[in-house]
């Protein structure tokens, strides 16, 4: 998908402020008791995800994410499918305290 610049230099931005982990590293953080958190629309969660994990998409997030998971000082792995959307969620988690 090709993006803005406006939309990549603001989704690069918060890559650089957040940790990103690898794939590999995912089932290790999972089995620790990270929480994968979906951000992806509705559509593309119902469609495929990864099993167990949360579903609050990215324009849904500041509102629904505390009742989705009450202990906001677990570690969330927040994904969608270009990292763009996961970096700005995980992000805004960061800044807000969300």
């Amino acid at each position: 998908m090709a993006y803005t610049e406006k939309f990549q230099k603001l989704a690069d931005a918060a890559r650089s402020r957040v940790e990103e982990v690898l794939p590999e590293q995912v089932d290790a953080l999972l089995a620790a008791g990270a929480i994968a958190l979906d951000i992806r629309d509705k559509e593309e969660h119902d469609a495929d995800h990864i099993a167990g994990s949360l579903h609050v998409s990215r324009g849904k997030l500041e509102m629904n994410i505390e009742g989705v998971i009450p202990d906001l000082d677990a570690t969330i792995l927040c994904y969608c499918n270009a990292i763009n959307r996961g970096a700005l969620s995980a992000d805004t988690h960061a800044q807000h305290g969300l």
